[in-house]
Order: C-alpha cells, then sequence, then structure tokens
C-alpha cells in the first residue's frame, strides 16, 4: 500500500528535517552571496549604490545592463529571503 505524503513525512526525526532545510538555505545562500560579489567586481560597487546612481540609465539601458540589474535584484533578495529563513531555523531547533 502507497503511503501518503503526510505520513511519510512524519517517520523523519524534527531535526533530520530542520538540518536538511538549513542545509539547502545555506547553499543557496552561498550561492546568491558569490553571484553577488560578481556584480560588485563587474560594476565597482553595491547593489544599493548600482541602483542610487541609476546606472542603468547612465549606460543607456542597454540589454545587458538590465538584465544584470534584474538578476542582482533577484540576488539581493535572495540573500535576504534565505538568510532569514536560517535564522527562524536556528531559533527553532534551539529549544
Amino acid at each position: 500500500m502507497k503511503m501518503k505524503y503526510e505520513e511519510f513525512i512524519k517517520t523523519f526525526p524534527e531535526r533530520v528535517v530542520i538540518d536538511s532545510l538549513l542545509n539547502h538555505y545555506k547553499s543557496r545562500l552561498r550561492n546568491y552571496k558569490l553571484k553577488n560579489e560578481e556584480f560588485q567586481k563587474k560594476y565597482g560597487m553595491n547593489f544599493e549604490e548600482f541602483s542610487r546612481r541609476n546606472v542603468v540609465k547612465d549606460r543607456n539601458f542597454s540589454w545587458q545592463v538590465e538584465a544584470d540589474a534584474m538578476e542582482w535584484e533577484h540576488v539581493i533578495e535572495g540573500i535576504r529571503f534565505c538568510s532569514e529563513k536560517i535564522r527562524e531555523l536556528e531559533e527553532e531547533s534551539s529549544f
């Protein structure tokens, strides 16, 4: 007989699930941070300054700069999201 997903999940100890999620988010965070560093090197500034100086406009809305801006914004949001999830999981697991 096929086990339902909910029943299957309940077979894992909570610590295993939390550790797995922590490893997942930490891996994603490392990747986002590496990509952020690549953009910082490429443009010689952080994302906040890139946005404030309106580099996309300064570079005549070139396709590459606009694509980088969108990806970089996604990277910054990914860093924020993963950092928040890691903090929540670490707080949850500290009890």
